[in-house]
């Protein structure tokens, strides 16, 4: 089993020195979502799921056409919860960053004000993989090390959505503890490849992440984060 973490395209997070609420791709993440179909539109997938969010919807469009699929939408996979700065000047949004990086790291599970606390955006990641993993017939075992059962070991799944989410993720599977810092452990690109495969050990099967952040497919100029 393979599961290919994709992140989404640059968005536009601000417009006219204004801050945009789930906002859609910049120029240049649209171009990266194209050639990150183009890289991908060879491969087999079982299923794409996608975030409900604007960008991850966005960055998975050409995707889907080269592989002639039908949206459909996880919403477990929405990243976390921003306070409501719609329409409000970028500078709050940047001062509300830069005051919660000055916070010891145990404050860190807090999150910004008034946005989804880091804990509870980590929990509610957790319980939505584990139930999509449930539903595919990939179990945990009742041991303390990071290994499951696998009803189908040959799926290739791919998730279309965010730094924080795939973050989460990857910890899920490769049975990781949590911090309130993941998007800074995993530096996850804009419409970078993630891959995590399911490798066989004494007759079950444990996690292996096989590539990180790979921006292959985009030329030097059109790389961000």
């Amino acid at each position: 089993m393979e599961l290919v973490l994709i992140r989404h395209g640059e968005p536009e997070w601000v417009r006219d020195g204004l801050n945009v609420q789930d906002p859609p791709l910049t120029e240049r993440g649209h171009e990266q979502a194209r050639h990150l179909a183009e890289a991908l539109a060879h491969e087999h997938f079982d299923e794409v799921l996608v975030s409900p969010l604007v960008r991850a919807r966005q960055t998975a469009a050409p995707l889907l056409d080269a592989l002639r699929r039908d949206l459909v939408i996880a919403p477990w996979l929405e990243e976390i919860r921003n306070p409501l700065w719609h329409g409000t000047p970028a500078e709050k949004a940047e001062l509300a960053y830069e005051e919660a990086r000055r916070r010891p790291p145990g404050q860190h599970w807090s999150g910004l004000d008034g946005g989804e606390a880091v804990d509870s955006f980590q929990e509610r990641i957790r319980l939505g993989a584990s139930l999509f993993l449930a539903e595919r017939g990939v179990e945990p075992i009742d041991d303390e090390l990071p290994i499951w059962r696998l009803a189908r070991p040959g799926r290739r799944i791919a998730l279309v959505a965010h730094a924080g989410t795939n973050s989460v993720t990857i910890c899920q599977l490769l049975g990781l503890p949590g911090t309130p810092w993941e998007w800074e452990r995993f530096v996850l690109h804009h419409a970078s490849v993630t891959r995590i495969e399911a490798v066989e050990v004494g007759g079950v099967h444990t996690f292996a992440l096989t590539r990180l952040s790979d921006v292959e497919h985009l030329p030097a100029g059109a790389r961000t984060r």
